[in-house]
């Protein structure tokens, strides 16, 4: 493995050394093929450094893997146990998190799209709808957040300026794949107008897998003058998937496509309808000093038959969120506020799979009713000051405040009749130093404090009461980054440094098959370093070819964690790879042919806080060609071809960290990833 690691980056190395001496040929620079973007200062955090992927790397992965794309960033994680199924980890943060994504904030066209505890879902969009992802990593995001993990910005598609365009793309593959997205899109000085329908439905690699989604988006704005605008966003989606849920280290190795056999039995699934509904209007009062407010509405209607209960839920959140921005002089400012409130009812039925003749789940008697009220406000600032063309300052404020409000609907005792939590509010500064170079390097350094709200398993006890004793995550990010670009900004470096101190480390300990004990373990230290190389050269006059080369180093380890009689302060944190490389090329022909590669070596990762058991190393190779004709002056059309796990390796695509086995059953830790699949894809691009 390491001979296999050295050879890469041999290769790597040479092939910056042969775009070297191709600098002096004439270059048409790809900027949306770029992974970072050294350049452009990012409107969403100001100085303060983030990572954009674009469409053109979603163009990189199957339609419906697109969500692989995020582990091109380095730092960031994404295990998918399936397609309902993503947690997605920054630096560490949320690794600890069973089965979904959380201490982070996510945003769709600035608009929040986490919930009142912090989860995110992901997997509520159809990412082939995006234009791009912007991450934040760790609490430096003063105006989205300041949570430990950070903040992803999702980004719609929009229209180019003075152009109507229909598209259908269509998708076929393994696994009875069937991939459509169907997209109109219209822009003008005025109106811009983007609308997209898309069904996917796939029967997955493994036993109780299949998939089936449909939803919409629409995205429009009306420009009424210079100063006055208003947009609507409107996204839905309706899925139903089944669950094969992990397997113990047996069956993950002898037969990585069964299910789960309680899940397989019961015919395990989840139904989800999501709404999200907001409309925004900004106002430009003066040339210093503009407002944008949104309104918005979500909706989750959630239906989840598993084998020890079946749990049926729904949320309605609403808030409001507003951001002035302007400018004194040479300096400039934001300041605003966020409020979003959430009602989530949940109750629990009894499944009499085993009583259904082999038919699947069955609902019961009820088991509980259960509603909670969460209410989430943050105020925030930031001021960015010039001291002068190169170097500059930017300091930022959070503040955040947070409320619980429980209500047992099913018990008649007392003690579950009401049970409320109130936060404290929390301040949470952050501080930036940028100096750029343009000809030369560039250099940053923060300092900022960031927080995490318990999950609702962690703010509940087995009682299923409000836990008084649970407290906020709290942490102190310190971080040094460089970039530098070279050869007339042909090759990108970048190269950043990190620490990242917790105090009162969440931990959901689990206690039974659908029962999680929360409490404050201790203290974790995050430290790493992240390394970034892209390239973008013109070979043979017609060739265009982009590499990019991306590692993570972690050292995450727990300082001070006692659980029960087990001392684990000192152990590598659960759930963390150490080692992390994700590296590719791209190459197009100025005639549309076009071809990728991407390869993924991911370490060793800890299953347990012992430490005692750890996943195998593995190597990921996905490739795809394709080629793009503009038939006509107004018809365009596409193909294309991908193979994922080219050399059909045997890996964990997601881990449940800490498994405990029930019944005498052994613990089940992994997710198993696809084999060898293929799949085509058809795009027809009509401009009015």
């Amino acid at each position: 493995m390491k001979n296999n690691i050295c050879l890469l980056l041999y290769v790597f190395i040479c092939s910056i050394s042969s775009g070297q001496t191709l600098q002096k040929d004439s270059i048409t620079q790809l900027e949306e093929v770029i992974l970072r973007d050294f350049a452009k200062t990012k409107n969403a955090t100001g100085i303060t450094p983030s990572d954009v992927i674009t469409k053109e790397v979603f163009q990189g992965y199957s339609p419906i893997d697109m969500v692989s794309s995020i582990n091109q960033i380095s730092g960031v994680l994404i295990f998918s146990g399936a397609l309902n199924t993503n947690r997605i980890t920054i630096r560490g943060i949320g690794a600890r998190t069973p089965f979904s994504t959380d201490k982070l904030r996510m945003y769709y066209n600035n608009i929040p799209i986490t919930n009142g505890t912090g989860s995110s879902t992901i997997e509520a969009f159809d990412l082939e709808n995006l234009n791009a992802i912007e991450v934040v990593k760790g609490p430096k995001a003063t105006s989205f957040g300041s949570n430990l993990g950070g903040a992803i910005l999702l980004k719609p598609n929009e229209a180019i300026l003075n152009t109507t365009t229909l598209s259908n793309s269509l998708t076929v593959g393994s696994y009875n794949l069937i991939k459509d997205n169907v997209s109109f899109n219209h822009k003008d000085e005025k109106l811009a107008l983007g609308f997209q329908y898309g069904h996917l439905e796939t029967d997955g690699y493994r036993e109780n897998n299949s998939f089936n989604r449909n939803g919409f988006l629409l995205n429009t704005s009306y420009q009424f003058n210079q100063k006055n605008s208003i947009a609507l966003l409107v996204n839905y989606i309706d899925y139903t998937a089944q669950i094969p849920s992990s397997l113990n280290e047996t069956d993950y190795n002898e037969n990585p496509q069964k299910a789960a056999f309680t899940w397989n039995a019961a015919k395990g699934y989840e139904a989800n309808k999501y709404t999200l509904i907001g409309i925004s209007y900004s106002h430009e009062f003066n040339k210093k000093l503009k407002n944008t407010s949104s309104l918005f509405y979500t909706y989750l209607d959630h239906y989840e038959p598993r084998p020890f209960n079946i749990l049926d839920e729904f949320s309605n959140g609403y808030g409001f969120r507003s951001t002035f921005s302007g400018n004194l002089n040479s300096a400039e400012y934001t300041f605003g506020g966020e409020l979003y409130k959430d009602e989530y009812n949940w109750g629990t039925f009894e499944n009499l799979y085993e009583e259904n003749n082999g038919n699947g789940s069955l609902q019961g008697n009820r088991l509980s009713n259960n509603k909670e009220y969460r209410r989430h406000f943050s105020a925030f600032g930031t001021f960015l000051y010039p001291f002068s063309e190169a170097f500059s300052a930017q300091a930022g404020l959070n503040i955040n405040k947070t409320h619980y409000d429980f209500r047992d609907l099913y018990n008649s005792g007392s003690q579950n009749k009401n049970a409320k939590r109130s936060f404290d509010v929390i301040a949470l500064p952050s501080l930036t130093l940028s100096y750029k170079n343009i000809n030369g390097p560039s250099f940053y350094g923060n300092i900022s404090r960031g927080f995490s709200n318990p999950s609702l398993e962690e703010t509940l006890t087995p009682d299923g009461v409000i836990n008084p004793d649970i407290a906020q995550e709290t942490g102190v990010n310190y971080e040094l980054g460089s970039k530098l670009r070279m050869f007339k900004k042909k090759v990108n470096v970048g190269l950043t440094v990190y620490q990242m101190d917790i105090k009162n480390l969440l931990v959901a300990q689990r206690v039974g098959d659908d029962q999680y004990i929360g409490k404050n373990a201790g203290k974790t230290k995050h430290q790493g370093i992240e390394l970034d190389l892209d390239i973008t050269v013109k070979a043979f006059k017609t060739f265009t070819m982009k590499r990019f080369f991306n590692y993570t180093f972690s050292d995450h380890r727990f300082i001070d964690f006692v659980d029960g009689e087990n001392d684990f302060s000192g152990n590598p944190i659960t759930g963390v790879p150490k080692h992390r490389i994700v590296t590719g090329m791209q190459i197009k022909h100025d005639r549309g042919l076009f071809a990728g590669m991407t390869y993924t070596h991911m370490g060793i990762i800890p299953l347990n806080d012992a430490n005692t058991l750890s996943t195998d190393t593995y190597n990921l190779i996905n490739a795809k060609v394709g080629y793009s004709k503009q038939l006509t002056s107004r018809f365009k059309l596409e193909t294309q071809f991908g193979i994922n796990n080219f050399f059909n390796v045997h890996y964990a695509r997601s881990i449940l960290i800490n498994a405990t086995g029930f019944g005498g059953s052994l613990p089940r830790y992994y997710y198993p990833g696809n084999n060898r699949n293929f799949y085509g894809g058809l795009q027809l691009k009509y401009q009015l």
